[in-house]
């Protein structure tokens, strides 16, 4: 019978084998090295010091260790309750309404040539390299209330939209739901294409109209594709910042204040670090319970 060799792992390699490996990774790694530096230094760097930061009473002025009195504060803070509940809203509108426009618009294109899909993607991917702060702009004035679109084409008269507490969330979300969704219109339309064209057929002899194929062919095997734009839409719903800044700056009476603009109002407003760093930590927690809960509903092994 023959002997088995013995394995020789790295750590019994001779030196000449690891100089010869170093001389073949090095390269690699020196070219990896300066963005690998960069990251480190000012994203790593900063997400340390914040956590650091939420432990501790600081200011321009001072920094005292506190432990737990920053998240033990929170939970007796009417805005950041405030806050949450108005970025949990501002959420669970915009994610489905987004992934349902894009779900839609990207079954509209599939039938179409190949030329005008691609004319489609190109026009519906034009406002996602649009600034956000043009857009919000452009939806402040349209919710004027003396002469504003809104107002004329419904002929209501001059209703403050972004003045009236009940209706400047509604407003905020509006503009964010009537957007067209851009990334994730372009990756349906990509998924539905990779599709194989056979299990369509087979449902058509089956007696299966385009709407049940779209149900039961399209819609589940594309859950791959859904679970990645769950996750980045609600990442980007709870990051929100720069609509409410700009077309309510987080009023009338915090009822447009989100997470994210609560933080910059604590951290760059009223100077307290680690308040400021205490709400991020929450909102960083928020996030990954969320995609946490989303991967374990929406996660396949089929992907197209």
């Amino acid at each position: 019978m023959a002997r088995a060799l013995p394995i020789r792992s790295a750590r019994t390699a001779t030196p000449s084998r690891r100089r010869a490996r170093w001389r073949r990774w090095l390269p690699g790694y020196l070219f990896v090295l300066p963005s690998t530096a960069m990251f480190a230094i000012f994203l790593f760097g900063p997400v340390i010091w914040s956590l650091l930061l939420a432990f501790q009473d600081a200011s321009l002025t001072q920094r005292e260790w506190t432990g737990l009195d920053n998240f033990r504060g929170l939970l007796d803070d009417r805005v950041f309750r405030k806050a949450l509940r108005n970025t949990a809203l501002f959420a669970a509108v915009t994610v489905p309404v987004n992934l349902l426009v894009a779900l839609v618009l990207a079954g509209l294109m599939k039938p179409l040539a190949a030329r005008w899909q691609t004319f489609f993607r190109a026009a519906y991917y034009l406002p996602a390299v649009t600034s956000v702060v043009i857009l919000a702009t452009v939806w402040r004035w349209m919710f004027n209330p003396r002469f504003g679109a809104i107002n004329q084409l419904l002929d209501l008269g001059p209703v403050p939209w972004l003045a009236r507490p009940n209706l400047a969330l509604w407003a905020v979300i509006l503009s964010a739901a009537l957007t067209i969704p851009a990334a994730g219109v372009v990756m349906y339309s990509a998924a539905m294409g990779s599709i194989p064209g056979d299990l369509y057929e087979a449902a058509g002899l089956e007696g299966a109209g385009p709407v049940r194929q779209w149900w039961d062919i399209t819609v589940p095997l594309l859950k791959p594709t859904t679970l990645y734009l769950v996750v980045m839409y609600t990442i980007w719903a709870f990051e929100v910042f720069e609509r409410v800044y700009i077309m309510t700056g987080g009023g009338p009476a915090y009822a447009t204040t989100t997470i994210v603009q609560l933080i910059f109002d604590t951290g760059f407003r009223d100077w307290q670090y680690g308040v400021a760093s205490a709400q991020a930590v929450v909102l960083f927690a928020l996030v990954a319970l969320a995609a946490a809960v989303q991967f374990r509903w929406l996660r396949s092994d089929v992907q197209y």
